[in-house]
């Protein structure tokens, strides 16, 4: 194989990967728990964009409920946006045997 193919192949790959981040910077998800109690919205640089607590979850004499509330509609937000970055990568996620996380 010619050097200068790969290199080109290389250069096409990566201006894909530098789109493919643009894109995703504006993908937001959103996880919920508790039937609509907590929910937690993430951009698809895995950062939270916001958290809505249903004032009927914050009860101070259960604090650990409201902690793992927030923590399980944390979870699904990150389920949904590797689901949505394995849709997105498609092949270019299984070069490397997947995605990172």
């Amino acid at each position: 194989m010619n050097p200068f193919d790969i290199m080109k192949n290389a250069k096409e790959i990566q201006d894909k990967i530098a789109n493919l981040k643009s894109d995703l910077d504006q993908e937001v998800v959103e996880g919920i728990s508790g039937g609509g109690l907590v929910k937690i919205r993430l951009k698809g640089s895995f950062e939270v964009e916001s958290i809505f607590l249903d004032p009927i979850a914050v009860d101070n004499r259960d604090v650990p409920m409201l902690q793992d509330l927030i923590r399980a509609a944390h979870n699904d937000a990150v389920a949904k946006l590797k689901e949505l970055l394995q849709n997105k990568l498609g092949p270019l996620a299984n070069l490397a045997g997947g995605l990172p996380f």
